[in-house]
């Protein structure tokens, strides 16, 4: 889960009005036009988890606010996100978790969730030390409603797989951050951050590699 910066809203949404459309009334080419701005924004990963979803049947368009619970939201460019197929964490698993306050969760395209989690090399989250009440509260909602961090889950394991050519890398810019200036190593540091900033689980990967 990393900042998104939106792009502007694909042309097509402006066809449909609540009250007047329906999600079904909107067709595989005006989707195509919404992916073109979803990839732009997540880089054909998960809004949420930050796995691949390039290709066919691996992702769908996800309503940050539920179609049943906020209508109204049905053609809302901000309420918009690509989420995993995966039924057991992300959109699909936060549509099976019954009604919750949106207000309770953090928005990737207007907060930063790296100031809420710490992504961890052996594929956990913790949440930040500091926090507000308020702050923790959403945090834990946040992990609880997309089931980011389940113990055993598969999610957990994939982070872990992700960052284990990077470990290494980890550890030596590590022992040069504490023998050098920072002047010789940062550069380093910052090419290795620029070489995977579109990959999948990227901000784990940043997060073990930072010192």
């Amino acid at each position: 889960m990393h900042k998104l910066d939106r792009p502007s809203a694909p042309s097509c949404l402006a066809r449909f009005r609540h009250g007047l459309n329906n999600w079904n009334d909107v067709s595989p080419a005006d989707k195509d036009e919404i992916w073109l701005q979803l990839n732009q924004m997540q880089q054909q990963r998960c809004a949420y988890c930050e796995c691949s979803i390039s290709g066919e049947r691996k992702a769908h368009i996800e309503h940050f606010r539920q179609r049943d619970s906020y209508p109204q939201g049905t053609f809302d460019w901000s309420n918009l996100f690509g989420s995993c197929h995966h039924a057991d964490s992300c959109g699909k698993h936060k549509d099976g978790c019954g009604a919750y306050n949106h207000q309770d969760l953090i928005k990737m395209d207007v907060e930063d969730p790296e100031y809420f989690f710490q992504f961890i090399s052996d594929g956990t989250i913790a949440i930040r030390s500091g926090l507000s009440k308020a702050e923790k509260h959403r945090a834990e909602e946040t992990l609880r409603m997309f089931n980011l961090d389940a113990k055993h889950g598969r999610l957990r394991q994939m982070r872990q797989s992700a960052v284990q050519g990077y470990v290494q890398t980890a550890e030596e810019l590590m022992a040069m951050a504490e023998a050098f200036d920072e002047s010789e190593w940062y550069i380093l540091l910052e090419q290795e951050l620029e070489a995977i900033k579109n990959q999948p689980f990227a901000t784990t990967i940043k997060h073990v590699l930072e010192p």
